[in-house]
């Protein structure tokens, strides 16, 4: 197939996600398009590096400013701060020229979505259906996140988004072919919001037919891990080192971490007072610096490194004590396949089909996490049977190669749905021509989220 891949960020070992699935479909013979948006010298340098790995990539500069500037444009409507924050007039151009060559266009994140409406407008008369993969309910993150979220500013501003995510969402749902979510929970919770927002409306049909509908345009796409990459190798793990990763400008990473520190470790240190955390992912806040440093030499963080397997290969355990999140967590994927035995909280690992106890261990409050933890600490045995049992379950349910061949087949009953509607209609009433119903299309979307 020819696909057009459109992600408002660039893909990377970062944003994991995106990166592999683009990587794996064309080790697969597919012809994947990549469009993309990039910020800074980093990026860029990102941009080549996925150029290797797909067939064209097509990515245009997006500044801070201008994310700014599209911000302030929909403070006054409806419209999510999130939908608007990395349009790009620029990329939407690029991306009509492209479809007529396409089969399938698959767009990523809410942040996304505006090109995927716009797409949707431009490729009604070339009948190229549109997969948007959502990743995650946005809303049910920030319902999350407005009760959890250390800064006031950042649980403000979700308290403002959430509204328009939740109504934003829910309208989302019919707009595209098929549509993809990391965890049943995230597809659950976006069902939820359709159902909420048609019980609002005047009765049109058969409400319950719609819903089922809805049910079944949406579809768990689970993340993955390279299991090659992310190995066990054979470093010396350390007795009382614990690692949590992940990036660290990211709110809900910054809450588990101050969670684990504060709330976590004092219980720890009480038996273990020379247990290390190092806390490992890009861009920590100084406030989070700020909080180490008063608990220096046993918490330490990193910044950015160039390799995170040392960090989970030499470590004892691997903790992810999520206060709220949504999706699979690829920290818990990857130092599963590194088999570091993992300690975590029910919402880090509520969209795997782990066996608790087995695969991972889990505890809901700062007292029975440490007690995990230490169980841990104090067995080496017990160490290598859940580190061995992590490792198995993503070898068996989480490799790339599985969830990309998922994906294809995604793409085919897209197509497959797509060509069995257009014969359909040929027997039906005249329609517009294809130029005047992708006009249309065009102006109905546009008025929306342009």
């Amino acid at each position: 197939m020819k696909i057009l891949f459109v992600v408002p960020y660039v893909p990377s070992l970062v944003r994991v996600r995106s990166y592999s699935l683009i990587r794996h479909l064309s080790q697969r013979g597919h012809q994947v398009t990549v469009l993309t948006l990039w910020s800074g010298e980093r990026e860029r340098a990102d941009v080549e590096t996925l150029r290797q790995l797909c067939h064209q990539i097509h990515a245009v500069r997006h500044s801070a400013w201008r994310s700014l500037w599209n911000c302030a444009q929909v403070l006054p409507t409806a419209e999510p701060l999130q939908a608007a924050y990395s349009w790009s007039a620029e990329l939407s151009m690029q991306l009509r020229t492209l479809i007529p060559e396409a089969d399938v266009i698959h767009v990523e994140h809410m942040r996304g979505a505006r090109f995927a409406l716009c797409a949707k407008a431009f490729a009604t008369a070339a009948r190229v259906p549109i997969v948007w993969d959502s990743v995650d309910c946005i809303s049910y993150l920030f319902e999350q996140a407005v009760r959890a979220r250390v800064d006031r500013v950042g649980r403000l501003i979700n308290q403002l988004e959430l509204s328009r995510t939740r109504r934003y969402e829910a309208w989302l749902l019919d707009r595209f072919d098929r549509v993809l979510v990391t965890s049943a929970i995230d597809r659950d919770a976006l069902i939820a919001l359709k159902q909420a927002s048609d019980r609002t409306k005047p009765a049109n049909g058969d409400f319950r037919s719609a819903s089922q509908q809805s049910q079944n345009r949406v579809t768990v796409l689970p993340n993955g891990v390279d299991v090659n990459y992310f190995s066990p190798g054979n470093q010396t793990r350390s007795l009382e080192t614990l690692v949590f990763s992940g990036k660290m400008s990211y709110h809900a990473n910054v809450a588990a971490a101050t969670h684990l520190i504060r709330e976590i470790m004092p219980h720890i240190w009480k038996e273990r007072p020379n247990a290390e955390v190092v806390i490992v992912g890009k861009d920590p806040p100084e406030r989070l610096h700020s909080l180490a440093a008063k608990y220096s030499p046993r918490v330490r963080i990193t910044g950015t490194v160039p390799d995170i397997r040392p960090y989970l290969r030499q470590a004892s355990v691997a903790v992810v004590p999520l206060v709220y999140g949504a999706g699979s967590q690829f920290k818990v994927l990857e130092a599963m396949a590194c088999e570091t035995p993992v300690v975590a909280t029910p919402q880090a690992v509520s969209a795997l089909e782990v066996v608790q106890g087995r695969d991972v261990l889990v505890g809901d409050t700062p007292l029975t996490f440490a007690k995990e933890v230490l169980d841990l600490l104090n067995d080496s045995r017990k160490q290598r049977d859940v580190a061995q049992a992590g490792h198995r379950y993503v070898e068996t349910h989480h490799r790339w190669q599985q969830i990309s061949a998922r994906l294809e087949a995604v793409y085919e009953e897209a197509l497959h749905s797509l060509r069995v509607d257009s014969h359909v209609e040929s027997f039906g009433e005249e329609s517009l021509t294809p130029a005047s119903s992708t006009q249309s299309a065009f102006r109905s979307t546009t008025n929306h989220v342009l």
